[in-house]
């Protein structure tokens, strides 16, 4: 029989297939490498979109933020502005006021009272005055009174002096001014 060595036969089959598989493991680490590089690739494409995205927008919130200043410091010169027309407005509708308060005055003094001051201090007015007796000052707070722009006498001083032959009371009287308008105003509300 005929003796048939196979060995080197298959020492080259395997050194083949060995020398394959190393091929094939290079091209597949080289598919991998490209992949790894090409997933790299499109995330730092992402991440350089989304940073100039960023960006754009931190530039916007700047600029609205400025902007916003600005329209806080025109809400803060608005309200300066309000305050002032609610001023001018008051002392437009309180013109006729001071007016009324005289004309007041002058209606309901009696006969033998005399005003010597007269301050005021928001709507609170202090009279000071004398008459030739209690009664008369008794007579004055009954028509501040009834009158329609005053309101509310309190009798703060009342003393008694004597001046040559008359006697005299000197007074001071707390008394409150009506504001028509800020009443009609309110009744509208």
């Amino acid at each position: 029989m005929a003796r048939i060595n196979l060995l080197p036969w298959r020492d080259e089959l395997r050194k083949e297939q060995q020398t394959n598989f190393i091929i094939a493991m290079l091209v597949m680490l080289a598919i991998t490498g490209l992949i790894m590089g090409g997933v790299h690739y499109y995330y730092n494409n992402r991440i350089d979109y989304q940073q100039s995205r960023n960006d754009y927008l931190n530039k916007e919130i700047k600029k609205l933020d400025q902007q916003i200043s600005k329209i806080k410091t025109f809400e803060a010169e608005k309200k300066k502005l309000q305050a002032h027309l609610d001023i001018i407005q008051r002392l437009q509708s309180s013109r006729s006021d001071i007016v009324h308060l005289f004309d007041e005055a002058v209606r309901t003094l009696p006969e033998g009272v005399y005003l010597s001051s007269l301050s005021q201090k928001g709507n609170k007015l202090i009279i000071n005055g004398s008459a030739q007796s209690n009664a008369r000052v008794s007579s004055y707070m009954w028509n501040i009174e009834k009158s329609d722009w005053l309101t509310d006498p309190k009798l703060n001083v009342i003393s008694t002096s004597k001046q040559g032959r008359d006697r005299v009371s000197n007074f001071t009287l707390q008394v409150v001014q009506v504001n028509k308008k800020a009443q009609e105003t309110e009744k509208k509300e």
